[in-house]
């Protein structure tokens, strides 16, 4: 082969080479970098692809199923609005966690003020079989428990435990060292301990 036509394979060679690697890219990045660019049908189609994942993460914080509905309405506005704000420097979906908590502790912030109260977590998610009310009695004092936690204990549980999150992507929505989180949870057991 000439050194021409070896040229011309090694272009070819390596435009196929990034053809693959866009294909491998998260459909939901690709969506969220084309929504940040003005792509009203992607913004709809990330919408509907993370919506229940909205949904999830706000009920296993308030606990109740019309509070998570209302903070996933809510955060379906804010993305609206926002979305030109994602810059692709975070994944998507931790730039989104951290949305969804900052639109937790809103309402949370609004409904203390109002004097409501969110009820527990509800015991039963859609995974789980029903289980005995006596599991049902531990399981809501723990979560009352974990609700009533400082705020980042709180929240550093809750994504290591209910979310199964690892340290090091909790950290990356808490914007802190992985060593942090670690404490936040250590301190949250021992606090827990007490009050159990």
């Amino acid at each position: 082969m000439t050194d021409k036509k070896l040229k011309c394979l090694g272009n070819k060679l390596d435009m196929a080479l990034i053809k693959a690697s866009d294909e491998l890219i998260d459909p939901t990045e690709q969506l969220a970098k084309r929504a940040a660019n003005g792509d009203r049908a992607a913004f709809s189609q990330l919408i509907d692809l993370q919506y229940d994942f909205i949904f999830s993460v706000a009920f296993k914080w308030l606990g109740h199923r019309d509070d998570a509905q209302d903070v996933a309405q809510d955060v379906a506005i804010k993305l609206a609005r926002n979305i030109s704000g994602f810059d692709g420097r975070a994944k998507f979906t931790t730039w989104l966690y951290r949305v969804i908590l900052n639109t937790v502790r809103d309402f949370q912030k609004a409904a203390a003020r109002r004097g409501s109260k969110t009820e527990a977590l509800k015991l039963v998610s859609p995974t789980q079989e029903p289980s005995s009310q006596e599991q049902d009695v531990t399981l809501s004092e723990v979560w009352a428990a974990v609700r009533a936690l400082p705020e980042k204990q709180r929240d550093a549980v809750l994504m290591v435990y209910a979310q199964d999150m690892s340290h090091a992507e909790c950290a990356d929505i808490l914007k802190c060292k992985q060593s942090t989180v670690s404490w936040y949870v250590h301190e949250a057991k021992k606090s827990l301990k007490g009050l159990l």
